[in-house]
């Protein structure tokens, strides 16, 4: 039979030279005056989701791979071309002729290849949410490097192919920097084509 827990016991009702001894204490004692303020207590910071900003560090960081299935086409030479499959070529010359005014831009030219892919995958994120259709990505025409080749083109040109975003792509105009730098066009801000 389970135990019943014990009652308390009453208190001892306060006799009259207890109440007569702490009148004595308190004499000349003055409350403290009440100031008018409502106590608040501050509300605890909100919760920093810290893992959730290393998943999102590591998504970024993997989403563009040096490596790709994706066939990129070449129509002079050296030159990046891609049309996402299924859109009309007019696309690629409409790009060409600058059709669409180029919003934004960003120089990887000099970068190591770890840091161009973060800053790509960031400056595509950022343009989308800016509602950007036309960019440009200047990678560099490898005249310093090793064999002076460009390094950074070809990579560019396959990490730009796997984002869905990315509709088509093709080499500057001369005056926007021709064999160095890559125009993208990117999907409409919330729509599936373009």
């Amino acid at each position: 039979m389970p135990k019943r827990p014990a009652k308390p016991e009453p208190e001892p009702a306060k006799t009259a030279d207890e109440a007569a001894l702490l009148r004595e204490a308190l004499k000349g004692v003055a409350p403290i005056p009440d100031p008018g303020k409502a106590s608040l207590r501050k509300s605890p910071p909100a919760p920093v989701p810290v893992q959730q900003m290393r998943d999102n560090e590591l998504v970024l960081a993997d989403s563009l791979s040096d490596n790709t299935a994706l066939e990129i086409g070449r129509e002079t030479g050296e030159e990046l071309v891609f049309l996402r499959n299924g859109l009309p070529t007019p696309i690629l010359r409409k790009l060409r002729r600058g059709d669409w005014v180029i919003q934004d831009q960003l120089d990887l030219h000099g970068l190591r290849s770890d840091e161009a892919r973060r800053l790509l995958a960031e400056f595509l994120s950022q343009s989308l949410k800016h509602g950007y259709r036309c960019v440009c990505l200047i990678h560099g025409k490898g005249l310093r490097s090793e064999n002076r080749e460009p390094v950074l083109k070809r990579k560019v040109g396959n990490w730009l192919a796997q984002r869905d975003e990315v509709l088509a792509f093709i080499q500057a105009r001369p005056e926007d920097g021709g064999g160095g730098a890559v125009v993208v066009l990117l999907k409409a801000k919330g729509k599936n084509q373009y």
